[in-house]
């Protein structure tokens, strides 16, 4: 993982789950259909499943590119925190790939089920994908994704600092993990939450291309340097 590959896999990443998030807005109505009843979800999720599933495999995709991200960032810096940050990261990208791929994997079968003339499969089909929306969804895809995600933006934030990039990066990346860290309280139902863990990913996403431009930015100087050094030499 070159400093380039990773500014790369950043700007890959942040454009794929932003143009998949806002695609899956307006085929499946997610997230906002979530908390619909298992029947709707499933119904809607039949009615454009291509598409859908195309979506959650772009969701999925962009987010296990967190993982080779964390590791090409991790070589930025050898403190105590960035050596945290690495595990941390791949570890945020793997409970986000877990929990969106039950939709391409599972749902599915639950949905062909649910769509059923079998009344007792049908109901089956909508325990399972209520209890897989709870465990892979809820508590391991999302409240285990915005801890960690959140956990590494900090940790590189400390690792780093404004010596990198100045104090824009460490006040919007602060700003973003706190925003996303709110998504833990989703399951709770509090007003506004909802919004403030989404503004808080469209300014970590900000965050993180901003974070690609430096580093590419840096790349080039170091070149210039190294081509000017090689000129004096001769």
């Amino acid at each position: 993982m070159t400093p380039r590959r990773t500014a790369a896999l950043m700007l890959a990443a942040a454009v794929l789950v932003n143009v998949a998030f806002a695609g899956l807005g307006a085929v499946f109505d997610y997230p906002d259909v979530l908390a619909q009843p298992a029947e709707t979800v499933l119904a809607g999720f039949r009615a454009s499943q291509t598409a859908v599933i195309a979506g959650f495999l772009a969701l999925a995709l962009g987010a296990a590119m967190l993982a080779p991200v964390a590791i090409g960032v991790g070589r930025l810096s050898d403190s105590r925190a960035m050596r945290w940050a690495v595990p941390v990261g791949v570890a945020a990208a793997v409970v986000q790939v877990v929990g969106l791929l039950r939709w391409p994997l599972l749902v599915p079968g639950w949905a062909a089920a649910a769509a059923g003339d079998d009344p007792a499969a049908a109901a089956a089909a909508r325990d399972a994908f209520g209890t897989a929306h709870r465990v892979l969804g809820t508590l391991v895809g999302e409240t285990g994704g915005y801890l960690l995600t959140a956990g590494w933006t900090v940790l590189v934030l400390a690792a780093l600092g404004t010596a990198f990039a100045g104090r824009w990066f460490v006040v919007l990346g602060a700003v973003s993990a706190v925003l996303v860290l709110a998504g833990v309280l989703t399951p709770l139902g509090l007003p506004l939450v909802d919004t403030a863990n989404f503004v808080g990913y469209v300014l970590w996403s900000i965050w993180l291309v901003g974070f690609a431009g430096v580093i590419v930015a840096q790349q080039r100087r170091r070149t210039a340097v190294r081509v000017e050094a090689k000129s004096a030499v001769r």
